[in-house]
């Protein structure tokens, strides 16, 4: 009689499973759900990083820094200027290298770290350049002086931060004063003049995608 009871339980258990069919004396914790983890982001550590990499356009551009630049853009990095024009990495560090922008002075104000997550970040802000010139491949120099605001959005990819697209747009009526911003005085002031990609374009300049960082 015991051992058909034994059976009949083996052979029970498995159909009424799913009602909690279990060894008597063993209590189910029905509460007991897995609950994710919220992320934790390092939002002071990212805004130093990306700040930092802003800041340094200005020497970039002074010193002809292809290989910063290079490390800091994403092989696909799109980038839109004042005009309209889209360009990308390659012509870009094209006209680092060429010094193809000039500037008196160049200005980083406004500058602003807006954390998404651990790997997304877009930095906002404010160029100005005093008697900047874009001088094209074939053609005269074009003036580009004036204020452009910018947004550059970040990735992070591979355990480092690159710049995956950019964007500005002159400003019509400059503030009368720019708020403590970053001077860089460059003579070789070119489209890392950035603090976005497009930050040293105007609506005149030539369509070479650099000139309007």
């Amino acid at each position: 009689m015991k051992r058909k009871a034994v059976f009949a339980a083996l052979f029970l258990c498995p159909l009424i499973l799913v009602a909690g069919c279990q060894p008597a004396g063993v209590e189910t914790n029905r509460s007991a759900v897995a609950t994710p983890t919220a992320e934790v982001v390092n939002t002071a550590a990212i805004e130093t990083e990306l700040l930092r990499i802003e800041n340094d356009w200005p020497r970039v551009i002074r010193e002809k820094d292809t290989v910063a630049a290079g490390r800091v853009m994403a092989d696909d990095v799109v980038l839109i200027y004042p005009d309209g024009n889209v360009g990308g990495k390659e012509q870009d560090l094209k006209d680092i290298g060429a010094g193809a922008v000039t500037a008196e002075s160049i200005e980083m104000a406004d500058l602003k770290v807006n954390v998404i997550d651990n790997d997304t970040a877009y930095v906002t802000g404010r160029t100005v350049l005093t008697k900047a010139q874009y001088k094209p491949p074939d053609g005269p120099a074009l003036n580009i002086s004036g204020h452009y605001r910018f947004v550059d959005t970040f990735a992070k990819r591979n355990g480092e931060w690159k710049l995956v697209a950019g964007a500005s747009v002159p400003v019509r009526q400059p503030p009368a004063a720019s708020p403590s911003p970053t001077p860089a005085t460059s003579p070789a002031a070119s489209p890392a003049a950035r603090p976005s990609p497009a930050a040293t374009r105007s609506p005149a300049a030539s369509p070479s995608p650099t000139a309007t960082r």
